[in-house]
């Protein structure tokens, strides 16, 4: 495992002197065997089918948008959109499903492991150092939209 001091000394200050935001979690949901559960998938690698507008990677403090991935997708033809260089993405261009395991919940799906993936699937774009927007407006309406959709289990793959 990573130690803080094998970074950089400035990304040891950077991250040391963060303003880092806490939430209050409220109660947990009601729990539901995986086999009987409507799946999606969340990632904040910035993945974006080619005819979706891409992240703006040059907005300050990060683009707090979402974009809908549909359950048939092309893992590999996802293209990446993400402001942070924080990370080594070699790996994630050769296989998407490092950042967005579509092909891998299929497959659980198909094995009756999952009991369904949902029709879509949402990829936000991380490294957002400015996240009020995100928390205030464009989180909860993706929320909101994953709860109509009738998603029981929502797996958060962060970037």
């Amino acid at each position: 495992m990573a130690k803080l001091t094998d970074l950089p000394l400035w990304e040891q200050a950077y991250l040391k002197l963060y303003p880092y935001r806490t939430s209050r979690w409220g109660k947990p949901a009601p729990a539901k065997p995986l086999e009987d559960a409507n799946v999606a998938l969340v990632t904040t690698a910035g993945l974006h089918l080619l005819e979706q507008e891409p992240f703006d990677e040059s907005r300050k403090g990060g683009d707090p948008s979402y974009r809908w991935i549909p359950k048939e997708a092309a893992v590999q033809e996802l293209r990446i959109a993400h402001r942070s260089t924080a990370f080594d993405r070699a790996g994630i261009s050769q296989d998407r499903n490092l950042c967005f395991p579509l092909d891998r919940l299929r497959e659980l799906a198909a094995e009756g492991i999952l009991g369904r993936l949902n029709h879509r699937h949402l990829s936000f774009m991380g490294s957002i150092s400015a996240p009020g927007r995100l928390m205030s407006r464009t989180a909860p309406e993706a929320a909101q939209e994953l709860k109509r959709d009738g998603v029981d289990v929502a797996l958060l793959v962060p970037v």
